[in-house]
Formats: structure tokens, C-alpha cells, sequence
């Protein structure tokens, strides 16, 4: 791991969403990609916070999904309390004790996808640590882009349409 606060990195699992079928003149909702990326922070007594933070002028949402915080080899028996910093629905900051891991009897605590906006700040309020955290970093893109093939499909169907027209049936002499 790298010293100071610990790497939030990984592998990469991307997952395409399937575009939706349209119908008649419906437009076609934009592709949906969603990447998600292994996360993984260390706070001990010599990192005591670590923050999760994003760039701004980025248009894609960003979830960070935490999945489980545990002691790790060097834990001392100790109460150990992390906080987690974020910002509540009315863009305040709030601070919340999310984990109180004693090696003792409770070394680990699964966290079920907890999930969160970036960014977010992690805090060793008490303890020496070390503690893991461990999640996702999800990613969601709307793509507003079409495809140089999708136009030149659209295009295509637009002027057959323009050359096709539709006249009635020829009657037959001599059938009935």
C-alpha cells in the first residue's frame, strides 16, 4: 500500500446495458455503461483519514458502495470508531460513526452495499486501526452520442420511405 492514506484502485468490470426497443417514431433512450471499480482504503494511527473524491467537470454519476471495513494484522484489542464525512440531501455536511470493530468481538462488519455520493471522507475518530475498507466505485454514463451507423440507418429508412410510394392494386380483367 502507499504510504499516507491508502490507494483507492483496482480492476475494472464493465458492464453494457442493452439499449431499449423503440416503436413507431419513439426515440431510442441513450445507452447506459456502467463501470465499477474495486475500492480499497487502509486508516491506522499513522492515516487517520482517507477522502474519496471525484473530478467536478465530470458528467458521469458516481457511486461509491461500501461492502465491508475489518481490522487487519497489527490490530490492537481496542475500541476502534470510524466516521464517515459526507454531505446529507441538503448539501451539509454531516459527520456519522458507521463502525465501532473490537478484535476481541467484533473484528469485522459487513456493510451490504452501503452507498454514498462522493465526496466522502473516511475518519479513525478512536483506535489505532489498522482498519480496511473495502467497496465499489460504480460508475453510470448516459451516452448522448449516436453512432455513425445508427444515422446512417435512420438515414437510410428516411429515404426509402421518400422513394417508395404505395399506389392501389391493379384490377385483373378476366378474374373473378
Amino acid at each position: 500500500m502507499a504510504t499516507g492514506a491508502a490507494a483507492a484502485l483496482a480492476f475494472l468490470s464493465q458492464e453494457s446495458r442493452s439499449r431499449a426497443g423503440g416503436a413507431g417514431s419513439l426515440r431510442v433512450p441513450a445507452p447506459v455503461t456502467m463501470d465499477s471499480f474495486f475500492f480499497g482504503c487502509e486508516l491506522s494511527g499513522r492515516s487517520r483519514s482517507f477522502t474519496f473524491k471525484v473530478e467536478e467537470e465530470d458528467d458521469a454519476e458516481h457511486v461509491l458502495a461500501l461492502t465491508m471495513l475489518c481490522l487487519t494484522e497489527g490490530a490492537k484489542d481496542e475500541c476502534n470508531v470510524v466516521e464517515v464525512v459526507a454531505r446529507n440531501h441538503d448539501h451539509q455536511e454531516i459527520a456519522v460513526p458507521v463502525a465501532n470493530l473490537k478484535l476481541s468481538c467484533q473484528p469485522m462488519l459487513s456493510l451490504d452495499d452501503f452507498q454514498l455520493q462522493p465526496p466522502v471522507t473516511f475518519r479513525l475518530k478512536s483506535g489505532s486501526g489498522p482498519v480496511r475498507i473495502t467497496g465499489r466505485h460504480q460508475i453510470v454514463t448516459m451516452s448522448n452520442d449516436v453512432s455513425e451507423e445508427e444515422s446512417e440507418e435512420e438515414g437510410s429508412e428516411e429515404e426509402e420511405a421518400e422513394l417508395c410510394s404505395i399506389r392501389p392494386a391493379k384490377k385483373q380483367a378476366g378474374r373473378l
